[in-house]
């Protein structure tokens, strides 16, 4: 058991409380300056490359020909295979998952290595890599937490959460979900739901994605249409929910895959530029394949995308993102599984209204896509709060979002629990990581 110094404190009159919760005050204010940042230098990037005056990179790229679709992802594959060989010379020894190192090395990362992947993923995503842009701002949450715990002298086991908010943060201030951010902290990265992890969880994130706003926009990422429930909705809620749960599991380990097979020594730095080459011939055909998958969801809860399309873009887009993470494209996992779930849930819904007409497409699309993101992050708690938060409603969907990821979940995990942040861990970390999550529970239920 820990000592009281270095255990979290509960009250502000425990031991070491000033240094710990200075601490969350100062990584909440980094991150959110971070996110912001970050966010602005994705929207000059995909501007500059794409000659597009707002933010949609589909609408952006569809003005474009064959020859700017090819050169701007070969370009975007060049710079990550440079950026990564020069990583490499500055940086001895290789980077650290996130979650690798909140179980394992106490939360520490190596900050330089960490934070130019970071900056890599917001090029590599703003030029149309099909990898999401909350691991930027998530890994630079990590960074800062993990400096203002040396600055502090906090303990390991405070360091480990304080990384875990950190993220968290990120993800809050990347897409202005504060609670949601600090339940993905809690649930998919610290993974636990424990009463003393949550103030500093909570904190952070609030902060974090208050001061982001100062710069963006105070808005939900995705507007949607009020929807209302209905029997028929309900019922195929049940009958797809397996289907979610299974095609959840597939996609982790397509993931988990990508992750164990991407190219070492000299194809490491050839890879990228294949590999987002051969995306550019295919997005002049289809550029919603292109970027992390926001306007191509938006799209799709508005019901903008007919069957046919979908069909396609549930094949092209889940393999894009695949296919760049296999290459060692950097960039995060959430907004793609996002998508992938929109995409399955409107095919499933057209294939329903066929039978049983009178539900928007997009409403399936809401709801799968609530269903995949709980079922490959293994929390279903955080992925309906953050469905919620990204499209600002919540009593129209949340007896059914609820039901959906609850079921998903429940079977995915029975298959396998892996989520798609367990790539990195083999299967002896995994079970290592388990077995030290029980310790610290039964030590800290131990009578005192």
């Amino acid at each position: 058991m820990p000592r009281p110094d270095e255990a979290i404190p509960a009250t502000l009159a425990r031991p070491g409380a000033m240094r710990f919760w200075l601490a969350v005050c100062l990584i909440g204010t980094t991150t959110g300056l971070a996110a912001a940042a970050l966010t602005r230098l994705l929207e000059l990037v995909q501007g500059a490359v794409w000659r597009g005056s707002g933010t949609n990179i589909i609408q952006a790229a569809s003005r474009a020909d064959l020859t700017r679709h090819v050169l701007v992802l070969l370009a975007a594959g060049i710079l990550i295979g440079v950026g990564q060989l020069i990583l490499t010379e500055l940086s001895s020894g290789n980077g650290i998952d996130t979650t690798a190192a909140i179980w394992f090395y106490a939360g520490r990362m190596p900050v330089l290595r960490t934070l130019g992947s970071a900056l890599l993923s917001i090029f590599a995503v703003g030029m149309g890599a099909s990898m999401g842009r909350e691991g930027a701002p998530k890994q630079a949450g990590a960074v800062f937490a993990n400096l203002f715990s040396d600055a502090e002298g906090l303990s390991d086991e405070q360091r480990r959460l304080l990384v875990a908010c950190g993220a968290g943060a990120g993800m809050g201030a990347a897409y202005g979900v504060p609670l949601g951010g600090s339940l993905f902290a809690l649930e998919v990265m610290r993974g636990e739901l424990a009463l003393r992890f949550v103030l500093p969880a909570l904190f952070a994130s609030l902060i974090a994605t208050g001061v982001s706003w100062l710069a963006l926009p105070n808005a939900p990422t995705y507007s949607i249409a009020p929807f209302t429930n209905s029997a028929a909705l309900m019922a195929w809620v049940i009958v797809t929910a397996p289907i979610f749960a299974f095609g959840s599991v597939l996609y982790v380990r397509l993931v988990r895959w990508a992750d164990k097979n991407k190219p070492g020594g000299w194809r490491r730095f050839i890879a990228p530029a294949v590999v987002l080459g051969l995306l550019g011939l295919v997005s002049a055909r289809f550029p919603q394949i292109l970027g992390n998958g926001k306007d191509l969801s938006q799209a799709v809860f508005a019901g903008q995308i007919g069957t046919q399309l979908v069909l396609a873009l549930l094949l092209l887009k889940p393999l894009a993102t695949i296919m760049c993470m296999r290459s060692g494209v950097p960039g995060g996992l959430f907004t793609p599984s996002l998508t992938f779930g929109a995409l399955l849930g409107a095919a499933l819904g057209h294939a329903w209204s066929a039978f049983c007409p009178g539900v928007p497409a997009g409403f399936f699309a809401l709801l799968g896509a609530g269903a995949v993101l709980a079922a490959t992050t293994q929390g279903p708690i955080s992925a309906v709060v953050l469905i919620m938060e990204l499209t600002g409603r919540d009593r129209s969907f949340i007896l059914p979002l609820i039901l959906i990821a609850g079921i998903a979940t429940l079977i995915a995990r029975s298959i396998d629990h892996r989520s798609i942040y367990d790539a990195r861990l083999s299967d002896e970390q995994v079970a290592k990581r388990r077995d030290l999550r029980d310790r610290e529970r039964s030590e800290f239920e131990a009578p005192r």
